[in-house]
């Protein structure tokens, strides 16, 4: 028997080559090809209003101040913090600051004689920015009400018809507005609505409250806290500096009426010590009359005899 010996050329081993590779290859299953096109892919909201706020205060401030503070952050999911800043340095370096921290607008409050506190509202870095006195507070530690609502959760900020009237209130209502409603989609926040932030002209100042949405058929409110109210004093064009475009011509700072209490009560005490004077007075020039009834029972002496 003969035997033939079959030759491979160089083409017949690239073909067994690609033949056996293949052979190897992972075919993909039929079952996850169906799986994967049987699924509905949900849309993914995308966070676009990346709006961030730095909240914090000048060295100095008391305890009370340092808690409200830390119950607005608590309100405002999209806020950071810092450590705070020095008297010795200047406002406009809160410029610098947010710039650091990536954030386009600012709270700051900052305390004097450790009895007034003001509130400064920034949107960084051109303006504007506003200046206010922060009176009537009241935390949530002090009022223990009984309203709750879930951390983080976004709010409904609702305003007074009144901030539409006037251009400087219709300023400061965008401002807030940006400032404490929480942008969609943030990280750090809840998707859903459970509280509700209002701001109220009345007085000339602004009160702010904050309530649980606790039936929303029926529209029941519990107010959950902090309480304040805000004067406005100057609206400035830049970021805490620029052209002052508003000033309130009713305000009064704390310390003239401090000294108009004061004057007040020596006024009072001035005029009581003139009544007293002059009563004392009236008292010296009036002279008793004599009475003829009281020689009625005067006794005659001898010496009265005698002469």
């Amino acid at each position: 028997m003969s035997s033939e010996i079959a030759v491979l050329t160089p083409a017949d081993t690239e073909k067994m080559n690609q033949t056996e590779a293949a052979s190897t290859r992972k075919r993909p299953r039929e079952g996850k090809k169906k799986k994967k096109e049987g699924r509905k892919v949900a849309k993914k909201m995308s966070w676009t209003n990346k709006q961030r706020a730095l909240v914090f205060a000048a060295r100095g401030i008391t305890f009370h101040a340092r808690h409200l503070m830390n119950d607005l952050r608590v309100l405002m999911p999209h806020s950071k913090t810092d450590s705070k800043l020095e008297r010795k340095e200047g406002l406009f370096a809160i410029n610098e600051v947010c710039e650091m921290k990536n954030c386009n607008m600012t709270m700051f409050f900052e305390m004097r004689k450790k009895l007034d506190l003001y509130m400064w509202l920034s949107m960084v870095p051109n303006g504007p920015s506003a200046r206010f006195l922060v009176q009537n507070v009241h935390t949530m530690d002090e009022l223990r009400l009984t309203g709750n609502h879930l951390r983080g959760s976004r709010p409904l900020v609702t305003f007074d018809k009144t901030f539409d009237e006037q251009p400087h209130l219709s300023l400061l209502k965008e401002m807030l507005k940006q400032m404490f409603g929480t942008p969609n989609v943030h990280p750090k926040s809840k998707p859903f609505f459970d509280h509700i932030i209002g701001f109220t002209n009345f007085d000339g100042r602004i009160w702010f409250r904050n309530f649980q949405i606790s039936d929303e058929e029926k529209g029941g409110l519990v107010e959950v806290g902090p309480r304040f109210c805000l004067w406005p004093i100057k609206i400035f064009s830049g970021s805490f500096s620029g052209e002052v475009i508003y000033e309130n011509p009713d305000y009064k700072s704390p310390n003239q009426y401090r000294n108009e209490m004061k004057m007040e009560a020596a006024n009072r005490y001035k005029l009581k010590a003139q009544k007293t004077a002059a009563k004392l007075a009236q008292e010296r020039e009036i002279v008793p009359k004599e009475d003829e009834l009281d020689q009625i029972f005067h006794t005659i002496t001898q010496d009265e005899l005698a002469g």
